[in-house]
């Protein structure tokens, strides 16, 4: 059943063709119920999937016989969990696009097709599959940024796809390699991951897959398209961006990468900690001293990204769940984060300048906004009580036993992202201007927006509250044939 989050996603894509372009409440409404009915099916199969099960195969069916190719999918507690953040952003993300009119046929049928490629790499066992799923989303991802964006739209797009483009090259490059070394019969992932490939193989495969994967995931220094391509995007896209595309990556370089080549892992791993505690504190100094109010965003995600890194570099239960774990909060939190940025502040005030937004005094004119963006920023910045502080717990209790040093230096991470969420929170709501005169007739939060905020808080404040709920379903992950052989016991 998991399987028709991917067919209705692309049947609602090829539905918005047959609907007229002046029938506005007809394009949203098909959007909504497409993404609630992906998300109704995800949250069915999270409350009824049992973690001890292990991979639980859904379909497989041949699809290309003379490679080997199977349209296998599968899901297990990770990919559970990844399709239960896609189906919540994906709400989130039309209740905050129900502004749109230009093209809004075009823009949600783009919209739902990047949805739909999304899941499909989430459930796709054969490498073959997860490979064409995960190239799907770069055209709409394209599209959605260079005809409804902003702010060097163009530019945005293009670095976003040559990124990409190149990033899967790489990838493409490692898995034919690996194919023909096992003797070119089969993408099956697990028998892949069964094949004895050589330790000299590895250690050049495996940095190769892993970075490809990687450069998605906002991995340093590859990763510049990220704020580039998180400001020019509309808002919606730039939630799903943060919240579901990065995690892409994140999901290629464990499930793919790690898990297919791990003597080359144990060759690399402390050099890809390192790059990824550098992205912790790198992309944390640079949202400090950004004007941009979306950039700050934007980094601060480059930063969140390098705990997940980190964490599956840690190959230690606590810090791989914690990697997961910090996929679904950062999905949640920076989701809404630019929703807030985008939608309610930009859409209104037409600047993301703080330095213009301070004078603006926002907490007065819009204080929903102003409610959910500390909600949001503290839960983002490690706050207890939220799902934030117990994913980068667990990752930096990981990186303590494998590397203190980096477990330190992220700490400091940490500490930066207390100062530019405030520096953030203030300038841009809470500074002692007072308001200009024409600011309260800003156009006030509608439902939709309200709706999709509240939807987004609750849940980082639920698995921050419960955090079993999700790691009960993560942690009998590591135990699989497929990944317990990459744990340090």
């Amino acid at each position: 059943m998991l399987d028709w989050t991917i067919y209705i996603s692309f049947a609602g894509m090829l539905l918005m063709v047959f609907i007229p372009k002046r029938n506005l409440s007809v394009v949203r409404g098909l959007a909504l119920l497409i993404t609630l009915a992906g998300l109704a099916i995800a949250l069915n199969a999270f409350l009824h999937f049992d973690p001890a099960a292990g991979v639980v195969p859904i379909r497989k069916v041949a699809w290309i016989p003379t490679l080997g190719a199977n349209f296998f999918i599968a899901v297990d507690g990770i990919s559970i969990t990844l399709v239960l953040l896609t189906g919540i952003a994906a709400v989130a993300g039309v209740l905050f696009s129900w502004n749109i009119e230009h093209r809004a046929k075009e823009y949600f049928a783009f919209y739902l097709a990047l949805i739909g490629g999304v899941y499909g790499v989430f459930l796709s066992f054969d490498v073959f599959l997860l490979f064409v799923f995960y190239e799907l989303p770069i055209i709409p991802q394209y599209f959605l940024i260079a005809i409804w964006g902003s702010t060097r739209k163009e530019y945005g797009a293009m670095k976003l796809a040559i990124y990409s483009f190149v990033g899967s090259a790489m990838v493409l490059i490692g898995l034919i390699a690996a194919y023909v070394i096992a003797g070119g019969k089969t993408f099956d992932l697990f028998q892949l991951a069964q094949f004895p490939f050589s330790e000299r193989f590895q250690y050049w495969a495996f940095p190769l897959v892993f970075v490809g994967f990687g450069i998605l995931a906002g991995l340093w220094p590859f990763h510049t398209w990220a704020p580039t391509g998180h400001v020019a995007a509309p808002t919606a896209a730039s939630m799903l961006l943060a919240g579901v595309v990065m995690k892409l990556g994140a999901y290629g370089a464990l499930r793919v990468a790690m898990t297919l080549f791990p003597l080359g892992l144990q060759a690399w791993r402390h050099e890809i900690a390192v790059l990824a505690t550098i992205g912790v504190v790198y992309g944390g100094l640079v949202a400090l001293v950004q004007r941009d109010f979306k950039f700050v965003i934007g980094y601060s995600s480059v930063s969140h990204m390098g705990f997940v890194l980190l964490g599956l570099m840690t190959l230690t239960t606590i810090g791989l769940s914690g990697a997961v774990l910090q996929m679904f909060s950062h999905g949640v939190l920076a989701g809404l984060l630019f929703g807030v940025v985008g939608r309610m502040v930009y859409d209104r005030t037409h600047t993301r300048d703080l330095s213009q937004l301070e004078a603006m005094n926002l907490g007065q004119a819009l204080p929903f906004a102003a409610l959910i963006f500390v909600l949001a920023g503290l839960a983002s910045m490690g706050m207890p009580g939220f799902s934030g502080f117990v994913a980068e717990f667990q990752v930096l209790i990981g990186a303590w036993r494998m590397y203190p040093t980096l477990a330190v230096i992220c700490g400091a991470g940490i500490i930066i992202a207390v100062a530019y969420t405030l520096r953030a929170i203030h300038r841009s709501f809470f500074s002692n201007e007072p308001p200009a005169a024409n600011v309260h007739a800003l156009p006030p939060i509608t439902i939709p927006e309200r709706v999709g905020s509240i939807m987004l808080i609750a849940c980082s404040l639920i698995v921050g509250l419960y955090p079993r709920l999700l790691l009960d379903i993560i942690n009998p992950s590591w135990d699989s044939t497929l990944m317990s052989r990459l744990l340090i016991r």
